[in-house]
């Protein structure tokens, strides 16, 4: 798919806001997803131009397959017919193939003329299972521009007798799986068996199956595509899912942070556990001399971190040109994965020139972990000089194992360097003629260090939750063995290990999504379940447990098709229940891009129901689409499968569009024969960018908001603070003084008073009393008017006023 909005985007987020900025875009024109409009008026507005390098073509012959058409209805026994949409823009003649499930049953030379032309081929149904038909067409040579639209993909699914998948280890031991399989046909299940290197790539194929189980099966056989797969089966097709434990299942197995563990009960990491031995891993990474080379060696680097448990420690080694041998960071627990693999990508890796410091640093490192298991794995040509004798005897020493892999040796002699290097330390030597290989190695070689997860104890399960899984049978046997792992928060665990204080989950489950799974940790075999082999109730426990989280068939009275129309993937519901009800539909699809999307249907026919949602490119789209009303609560299940991108259907370039791009933003046409120099210019325009003072205003209004406060709550007194400040001392010292001479003026008349009254002769009888009446009004003469003229007083000193005041008390007196 192609999106020049976004890709127009980022660029322009990378370019710094306050320089001018300049985009130079080579492409076609051709967009598959996305619209211009709005960041082409983006660009403008921030004056970043784009000049445009267009890449002209025109394919005038070309030959395209639009739609692989199959009945609708089929029935096992019948014959059919399927139906290729074949177009062309011009006549001619090729070669047209059919095939189901890789089998070729029909092919033909036919002739096609310009436009769209319509092939018939009989279809037989034999049996019920998932039939997929790839039709394809050849033409002559020079007579076809692109071959990538030449395929048309779709399916059939016949419902049947629900079957059970039985996933094996392809080097495993038979007797894994035998007794499994004997106790399943005993309980009349349909049984198919294959090997992890047979197991479907995709959830659609997976339909026929009630229940898949993954036998003692390592991590490190599938592919992250065939564990998608199950995922998906299980959550949107209610497929149940089982895995039976052994040496190389669930966490020492190498399932930790993968698509399957997503759909089990329990968790890989052991986070109850208080002690658990935990292993210690060191990577030197050193130069991959081929195509992608260090792109792959990050890839196995992350690949081996993601299945060591939280509390094992990693460590990468490599050789960096700016600093030399170093590591890329020192043993980290494996828990902090999402930090450690920012490192790894941003790592520069370069050709050492000896392996010694790197194994020296990574020993010294290993030694002073307190893991249990040590392991060291090296990826090289095998040309750094080798290590001396001396440094592979140290590692013996300390019980540290060396592997190490060859990836594209100069020569033989770099071979048997590296064949020294593990077989003396009791490593092993890997060489891989694929790259593919790569990651499935270092994860084997990880897995090494998960060996502590297998408990060899012999112990009797516990009852710890009830189930019909159960159901009459009242004790089980001793098991000898089992993996640690760890219940998640809502699943059951049925059957207890032997410790008391943490849950050891033997048997668990929990419902995912639309599906039911299951995690037995213990084996169904002769080696750790002896005793349950040969119990009485084993057939019985088997049958239960499987049917337990079988995928259960609801009738359903919805009939659901789905399809792709260009870059659209259109959903059609139909009802076909007695009654006429009005539902409310909806549909969800799972598809490319490991996308979700939800979306309502709208009815556009009496019990007809139609949805359209944007595809994400080419894959497999798996869809459910549920309907409520009436009391009613029926599902659908169905898919499609888009086998190539919609821009394999342009079959000219689209000039125009580039022509805008360049005319709205001010940029230019280039033709390709232009200099560095001329794209990006030192003279450029005056650039100007606007920035908002909202926060300067924010800012302002923080600072004044608590003085306007202050303002009008707070009172100053600001003779206090001059005295504070010692500037107005005099004037504190003259209103003192002021204030003891209205003291002493408020209490001057009382003495008068008394001596007026004591000078005055004393009246022998009481009736004189008024005769002492009259003679008051010489002490009742106020002396203010000439004690204290205010012109007078104003102009005299403190001094000077108490001598005024002292001469007219003694008149007074």
């Amino acid at each position: 798919a192609t999106n020049l909005e976004k890709g127009l985007s980022l660029a322009a987020a990378m370019l710094p806001e306050e320089n001018q900025g300049k985009i130079v875009l080579i492409s076609d024109g051709t967009q598959t997803e996305g619209s211009l409009l709005s960041v082409l008026d983006d660009l403008k507005a921030r004056d970043i131009t784009v000049d445009v390098l267009p890449i002209e073509y025109a394919y005038t012959d070309e030959v395209w397959l639009e739609k692989l058409e199959l009945p609708r209805r089929v029935k096992i026994g019948e014959t059919y017919e399927a139906s290729v949409i074949l177009s062309s823009r011009s006549a001619g003649r090729g070669k047209l193939t059919l095939r189901e499930n890789g089998r070729i049953i029909y092919q033909d030379n036919v002739d096609y003329n310009a436009g769209k032309n319509r092939y018939l081929m009989p279809l037989y149904l034999r049996q019920p299972g998932y039939y997929e038909y790839v039709a394809t067409v050849e033409a002559p040579a020079g007579k076809d521009g692109r071959r990538e639209n030449n395929t048309a993909i779709n399916y059939i699914y016949l419902k049947g007798e629900g079957k059970v998948l039985v996933v094996t280890d392809p080097e495993g031991d038979e007797r894994d799986w035998q007794l499994l399989l004997a106790s399943l046909k005993k309980a009349e299940r349909a049984v198919e068996v294959v090997n992890a290197y047979e197991f479907p790539r995709d959830a659609l194929s997976l339909l026929p199956f009630d229940c898949v189980i993954f036998v003692n099966a390592p991590a490190d056989a599938f592919d992250v595509v065939q564990l998608r797969a199950v995922r998906d089966a299980v959550y949107n097709s209610g497929i149940g899912f089982l895995m039976v434990g052994g040496k190389n299942s669930f966490g020492p197995g190498g399932y930790n942070r993968t698509p399957a563990e997503e759909a089990l009960p329990v968790s890989m990491d052991i986070h109850q556990r208080k002690v658990l031995p935990k292993g210690a891993l060191v990577i030197i990474l050193h130069t991959c001399e081929f195509a992608e080379g260090n792109t792959w060696g990050k890839r196995i680097a992350k690949e081996a971190m993601r299945v060591l448990g939280a509390q094992d420690e990693i460590g990468i080694l490599c050789f960096d040109w700016s600093g030399g041998e170093k590591w890329l960071f020192e043993l980290t627990p494996a828990a902090e994965y999402e930090r450690l693999v920012t490192l790894v990508n941003q790592a520069q890796i370069g050709d050492m020139p000896s392996f010694a410091t790197t194994m020296k640093l990574g020993l010294e490192g290993l030694k002073k972990s307190d893991a249990a298991t040590k392991h060291m794995i090296i990826i090289s040509d095998g040309d750094p000089s080798r290590p001396p004798p001396k440094l592979l005897q140290e590692f013996i020493d300390a019980k540290v194992s060396i592997s190490t892999v060859g990836i594209n040796p100069h020569s033989p002699q770099d071979v048997k360097v590296l064949q020294l290097i593990a077989g003396a330390t009791g490593g092993r030597f890997y060489f891989p003629k694929n790259p593919n290989q790569l990651p499935s190695i270092f994860i084997k070689e990880a897995k090494t260090l998960r060996r502590s997860m297998i408990q060899n104890k012999t112990f009797v399960p516990q009852e710890e939750f009830p189930s019909d899984i159960l159901k009459g049978i009242e004790a089980v046997p001793e098991l000898r063995g089992y993996v640690l792992t760890t219940p998640k928060p809502r699943s059951e665990t049925i059957l207890k290990g032997p410790e008391t204080e943490d849950l050891d989950p033997v048997l668990a489950t929990w419902r995912y999504g639309l599906g039911k799974t299951a995690a037995w940790t213990s084996d169904l075999s002769p080696n750790w379940a002896a005793a349950w082999v040969q119990w009485d109730k084993y057939h019985a426990f088997v049958k239960q447990l499987v049917t337990d989280i079988s995928r259960t068939e609801r009738p359903s009275d919805l009939y659901m098709q789905s399809f792709a129309e260009g870059n659209t993937g259109v959903i059609v519901v139909e009802d076909y229940h007695k009654e006429d009800t009005f539902l409310e539909v909806e549909a969800q699809v799972a598809g490319g891009r490991r996308k979700l999307s939800k979306l309502r249907l709208k009815q556009v026919a009496p019990r007809r129901y139609q949805g359209e949602f944007p595809l994400w490119g080419r894959g497999r789209y798996q869809v459910i689409a549920t309907a409520v009303g009436g009391g009613r609560n029926d599902r659908a299940v169905g898919g499609f499968v888009v086998p190539y991108s919609p821009e394999y259907l342009r079959f000219r370039s689209n000039p125009i569009v580039l022509g805008q791009i360049a005319e709205k933003t001010g940029g230019k046409m280039l033709t390709g024969d232009e200099e560095g120099e001329d794209i990006f210019t030192k003279e450029r325009k005056p650039h100007a960018s606007s920035r908002s003072i909202i926060d300067w205003f924010l800012l302002a209004l923080v600072c004044l908001i608590p003085l306007d406060v202050g303002v009008r709550r707070v009172q100053l007194d600001w003779y206090v603070i001059r005295g504070w400040l010692g500037l107005d001392r005099k004037l504190a010292s003259e209103e003192m003084l002021g204030a003891l001479l209205e003291r002493k003026k408020a209490i001057e008349f009382v003495p008068e008073r008394e001596k007026v009254r004591r000078r005055a002769p004393r009246p022998v009888p009481r009736r004189a009393r008024p005769a002492a009446t009259k003679e008051k009004p010489p002490v009742e003469r106020e002396p203010k008017p000439e004690l204290k003229p205010a012109e007078d007083l104003e102009r005299l000193s403190t001094t000077e006023r108490l001598l005024a005041k002292k001469k007219k008390w003694k008149k007074g007196e």
